[in-house]
């Protein structure tokens, strides 16, 4: 019996570890995707070759949840939301870091001179983006609530950036005769980052539910919506 419980224990750390390896993954390419589109070649070729690397972490991650509920029936309240939620926001870390693959993409076909019109919005983007995924991933580890609640209100600072790389694309819509084929792309990439932003809220909303037991309401009183 204590062996077994020895293993059950291990196997939680192991998910853990595993957890925050793939967290640390995204915020990294989330970083990176801003670098390439600052020019750096070399940054978004990492993030374009990184789609195995993710999907090992996320597949192993949805394996040990697997394994530890199987391990022990019925799983303490504790244990059962650290997994319940840990099974839920590797599928929002994934969709980060799918996000940065097509940012990196997008990249590579944009022109410097397209991307001069958003480049402090893009960087700016890539540096709220990553600092929330950063915390939410570390709420969730520390089943902290507060730290969660940080994040939602870092969201309205990546909305507002959107709105206003929307706001620059449509006057150069207005300004522009000729060579605008550019614009659609840059605003796809804004909406990258705002997207996410929503799942960096929905990783510290299961940092929340894994804290007390709730799902959390974000600063704008909205539910949290699951995909």
């Amino acid at each position: 019996m204590m062996k077994t419980r020895t293993r059950y224990i291990n196997k939680l750390e192991e998910l853990g570890a595993l957890v925050n390896q793939l967290s640390e993954k995204t915020v990294l390419d989330v970083r990176a995707a801003g670098r390439a589109l600052a020019g750096d070649a070399d940054a978004a070729e990492s993030v374009l070759s990184g789609s195995k690397a993710a999907r090992r972490l996320r597949e192993a991650i949805e394996d040990g949840c697997l394994d530890i509920m199987l391990m022990q029936q019925p799983l303490v309240a504790d244990d059962l939301r650290e997994v319940t939620g840990a099974f839920r926001l590797v599928s929002d870390l994934a969709h980060i870091d799918e996000m940065t693959r097509d940012v990196a993409y997008l990249s590579q076909q944009l022109t410097p001179k397209a991307v001069s019109h958003l480049q402090s919005e893009f960087a700016d983007a890539a540096d709220k983006v990553s600092k929330m995924v950063s915390l939410a991933a570390k709420a969730f580890s520390q089943a902290d609530a507060a730290l969660a609640q940080r994040v939602f209100a870092m969201d309205d600072g990546v909305d507002e950036l959107y709105d206003r790389c929307e706001q620059v694309v449509v006057d150069l819509i207005r300004s522009e005769t000729q060579g605008a084929s550019h614009l659609p792309e840059l605003l796809m990439v804004a909406k990258y980052f705002e997207r996410m932003g929503d799942d960096a809220e929905r990783i510290a909303s299961w940092a929340v539910f894994r804290a007390t037991g709730e799902h959390a309401l974000n600063s704008a009183g909205k539910e949290n919506a699951e995909e």
